[in-house]
């Protein structure tokens, strides 16, 4: 057995795998750059006093269940990711029997569907605080991309994404054509993370 030492001069100093002084401190740069952009990105997990509301003319309501991760850093958005899961059994919509209607198999089918499913794919900035959240959206099976708009606010170690967006609820067919209810409804969000 060679001790670690020997196994460093055999890869670092010795043929056949001899390095120049420059190749060798650019490989502890490499090193060490590497490991700062890795201890960079922040993990965060959603915590219990978010707001998810969608609204239009009629219905409106809100969901109450919901969990994710956030991994985060305004200043190194290459590896920013965001993985939400909504339950859709606890929408409420301020009426019992429309909130009953809402999991059946013609709109959100909660029996065979209980959960709606955000991932993002790409974050960018804009202006400010502002950010543009590119992922995809998954709801009754059915997944489409979007892009959610989003203001970032940082206090201590807790994090927030506040925003609206809309989604056309015929895109992933919950419910039918109808003059009451319109295709496009808006989603009002406000999502605090705390670090781990």
């Amino acid at each position: 057995f060679h001790s670690w030492q020997e196994i460093c001069n055999r890869i670092i100093f010795k043929p056949p795998y001899m390095k120049t002084t420059k190749q060798i401190l650019a490989f502890f740069a490499l090193i060490v750059l590497s490991a700062f952009t890795f201890m960079a990105i922040e993990h965060y997990s959603v915590t219990n006093d978010f707001s998810i509301e969608f609204k239009s003319k009629d219905p409106s309501g809100s969901f109450k269940i919901m969990s994710g991760d956030i991994d985060f850093d305004d200043k190194d958005l290459s590896a920013a990711n965001f993985d939400f899961k909504i339950d859709i059994r606890s929408i409420s919509t301020g009426n019992g029997m429309m909130t009953k209607k809402a999991q059946t198999a013609e709109w959100f089918d909660t029996a065979k569907y209980p959960y709606a499913k955000f991932k993002s794919t790409k974050v960018e900035k804009k202006e400010g605080s502002a950010y543009n959240i590119y992922g995809n959206l998954t709801i009754k099976g059915i997944t489409k991309a979007v892009t959610v708009p989003a203001t970032y606010s940082k206090s201590g170690n807790k994090i927030t994404f506040k925003g609206s967006f809309y989604v056309n609820r015929m895109d992933f067919k919950v419910g039918k054509k109808s003059d009451a209810v319109p295709d496009q409804m808006k989603v009002n969000f406000e999502i605090p993370a705390q670090a781990k």
